[in-house]
């Protein structure tokens, strides 16, 4: 959908700006209304997967190195040095693949919001973030089980050592909700909101530059709003890699925690 259609003017002849839905919400492209309704958030899903796995495996046929390969090994040693060696350790290695790819989806997810034509990032809309987010409470819990035991991983996630007996009453319940609901959900929630903050803050600029561009007397502040919006658009570029890190970095951590509680 054009930013234009959100800048055409009312009956009154002000501008008019689009609401959330209409930032946020897109019509079906294949079975309206079921639930295998097919739209726009759902490619983006579907290209998010496919382009990382079709550059690795383009790369892995490249016997001469090449850019594309470079990129690849570039992002493998990324996550092994800014990711797993720091918050797991080299037994985190076996890891790899699932973090690799989290950061990828993320981060090619988010790229669509500067994207022309799609100008949304995946992760705009909630249910992608929290469906992440409980795939890591399920990758994680079951580390932690498969490490110590069910027993183990019960006891050192919600009795931490060293506390008197009595306030476990009140610290047992607090590990549960910070273990097992607080960290999937504000996993879930700091991507969903950063991605659509940033999405109505280019979308508002873009609907500004369309208003000043059709003034009469503002039209000179347009280079301004122009570049804000440029700007805009290179910062959040920016904050879609830094998301992917983000929450492949967190995953990791929660990993590493569960193979070793007492660090």
């Amino acid at each position: 959908m054009s930013v234009n259609l959100f800048a055409a003017e009312s009956e009154t002849g002000g501008l008019k700006f689009p609401s959330i839905e209409n930032l946020v919400e897109w019509p079906a492209y294949l079975f309206d209304g079921t639930f295998a309704e097919f739209n726009k958030i759902a490619l983006i899903s579907v290209l998010s997967m496919a382009i990382p796995t079709v550059m690795f495996l383009a790369s892995g046929r490249d016997r001469v190195p090449s850019g594309l390969q470079n990129v690849v090994e570039g992002s493998v040693e990324f996550i092994d040095k800014q990711v797993i060696l720091p918050a797991i350790g080299p037994e985190g290695f076996k890891f790899r693949p699932l973090l690799l790819s989290i950061f990828m989806f993320v981060f090619v997810g988010n790229m669509f919001e500067v994207i022309p034509t799609f100008q949304m990032p995946l992760n705009a809309r909630m249910a992608v973030p929290l469906t992440l987010a409980l795939l890591v409470l399920v990758v994680f819990v079951t580390v932690g089980i498969q490490s110590q035991g069910l027993g183990g991983y019960l006891k050192s996630s919600l009795f931490p050592p060293g506390l008197p007996k009595g306030l476990y009453l009140l610290v047992t319940p607090i590990e549960f909700l910070s273990t097992f609901l607080i960290r999937p959900f504000s996993l879930a929630v700091r991507l969903f909101a950063n991605m659509l903050a940033g999405h109505i803050l280019l979308v508002t600029f873009g609907v500004l530059c369309i208003a000043l561009w059709r003034s009469d007397f503002l039209v000179v502040i347009l280079p301004f709003s122009f570049g804000m919006l440029v700007a805009l658009t290179g910062f959040e570029i920016m904050v879609s890699f830094l998301q992917g890190f983000v929450f492949a970095l967190l995953t990791a951590v929660y990993i590493g925690g569960a193979m070793h509680p007492h660090h």
